[in-house]
Parts: structure tokens; sequence; C-alpha cells
């Protein structure tokens, strides 16, 4: 039998909350586990559905995982975020 893993608490980057372009709001989360500091962000997005986009790339910082957010809005618009399906990849 294997044994329980405890739920680990997260640490929220304040980097992260709502945004809003055209219309469009979506939530921006960048945590990492609390008790490991020095591990690397994770960066995940929810549109107003409550459909999920999780980055499978890791960030050293949670300003770097911003700056992903950002670049992914510049290339492709906040609206590509609303069309994806929940818990989809990027």
């Amino acid at each position: 039998m294997a044994a329980a893993i405890p739920d680990r608490e997260l640490q929220f980057s304040p980097l992260g909350g709502r945004v809003t372009q055209q219309g469009i709001t979506v939530i921006v989360f960048i945590y990492r586990f609390a008790d490991a500091p020095n591990d690397p962000w994770q960066l995940e997005v929810v549109d107003h559905d409550g459909g999920s986009t999780v980055w499978d790339e890791t960030f050293t910082t949670d300003d770097d995982a911003l700056a992903a957010f950002a670049q992914a809005v510049q290339e492709n618009g906040i609206g590509a975020f609303a069309e994806l399906e929940a818990n989809r990849k990027h």
C-alpha cells in the first residue's frame, strides 16, 4: 500500500491576477510549492468558463512566467485562451 502524500501548499506570485483585453478576461496563475522556494514557477491561465491552459515549460523566475504569458498574448491574442479546450497544454 502506498503512503499518503500530504497536500502541499502553493506559493502564488503577486504578478498573477486578472487580465482583461478586448473584453476578454482571464486569470493568470504563477505558482510553485511553498515548501520548495528553489523550485521553478508554473504558469496557468484560466478562462471565463474555467478552461485551463497550462504551460509544459517551467520558469526560473515569476517574471519569466509572466513574460511567457505576455508573449503568447502578443502572438495569438488573448482570445486564444478562451477558445482552447479545458486543460490543453501550451
